[in-house]
């Protein structure tokens, strides 16, 4: 894994995605963090990381509150969320690495 990847964390944070409790490095989008956890695979994905494309849209629960996001714009936080995410993210997450 490149940490130069990621926006320097000294701890990771619990997230849910899709009902499954994973830890994500603090001070980073809810893109990059999906990457942490299938880098193989989401690294590879049609993304342009800038919120320019939106191939990473996801729905998110935090606090209470439902909401769209842009996942390489939005930061992830403790307790968050993710119920839904794009077909282009989907794809991404159930891929198999070559």
């Amino acid at each position: 894994m490149n940490p130069d990847l990621f926006e320097p964390y000294e701890r990771l944070i619990p997230i849910k995605v899709d009902g499954r409790s994973v830890e994500v490095p603090e001070n980073n989008t809810i893109l990059r963090c999906l990457q942490f956890i299938s880098m193989d695979t989401v690294s590879y994905g049609e993304f342009c990381w800038n919120g320019d494309c939106l191939n990473c849209r996801v729905r998110v629960k935090s606090d209470g509150k439902e909401k769209e996001a842009i996942a390489c714009i939005v930061k992830a936080r403790p307790g968050m969320e993710i119920e839904s995410v794009s077909t282009e993210l989907l794809q991404s997450l159930q891929a198999k690495p070559e």
